[in-house]
């Protein structure tokens, strides 16, 4: 691979990227990120760290939308099962969810659109994520959805025990977060993508 590939997943506003990584004898270098490159315009807010031990389970998360945070996610040390969830209540693919291997040898990252939720499982022994952030962290905006929901029913890898911080433990199904009115709407979602700025840059 000779450039580096942005592919769009299964849910509207979430992406794919694998960089091109140059090795050698000394090591490697890569563009881990470049906002140029990107199909949608993304004006880094935070950024933030988290070291997990295997089996540790975050997310699903999500933050109100405006102004939501959308999030470019990548693991500089072992490995992840990163997870995207459309979150947004009237989407065409609502409730769907997306896999991505995210790890130390391939480099590949996840550009996540405001609005949709976000989580990973602990892969290796242990593992650093990076997000990229639009917006700073707000605890008053942000939300969850359990991610062990039999209705999402997100198929976390076997052999690995999930281990759940007491917020995501006690957060709630789908359906209860639908019934609550704490979702997104996927229209509201789709009105804040074109006060961005690029002609075309969310589909």
């Amino acid at each position: 691979m000779t450039h580096p590939i942005m592919e769009p997943l299964g849910i509207d506003g979430a992406w794919r990227h694998t960089p091109v990584v140059h090795g050698d004898a000394r090591g490697a270098v890569l563009e881990a990120f470049r906002a140029d490159l990107l199909p949608r315009p993304f004006d880094l807010a935070q950024v933030n760290c988290s070291i997990s031990q295997r089996g540790v389970l975050r997310g699903i998360h999500f933050a109100e939308v405006p102004p939501g945070q959308a999030k470019y996610v990548t693991c500089v040390s072992g490995a992840v099962l990163d997870v995207v969830v459309d979150l947004r209540a009237g989407s065409p693919t609502f409730g769907r969810w997306e896999t991505v291997l995210l790890d130390d040898e391939e480099r590949a990252a996840t550009l996540i659109a405001e609005g949709l939720g976000h989580g990973f499982v602990t892969l290796s022994d242990q593992a650093t994520v990076i997000y990229l952030c639009t917006a700073p962290y707000t605890p008053a905006r942000e939300h969850g959805v359990h991610p062990l929901d039999p209705e999402l029913g997100i198929a976390w890898p076997e052999g690995v025990e999930p281990v759940l911080s007491p917020k995501d433990e006690a957060a709630p199904s789908l359906a209860e977060a639908l019934a609550a009115g704490l979702l997104p709407s996927y229209e509201g979602c789709r009105e804040f993508y074109a006060t961005l700025g690029r002609s075309g840059a969310m589909a």
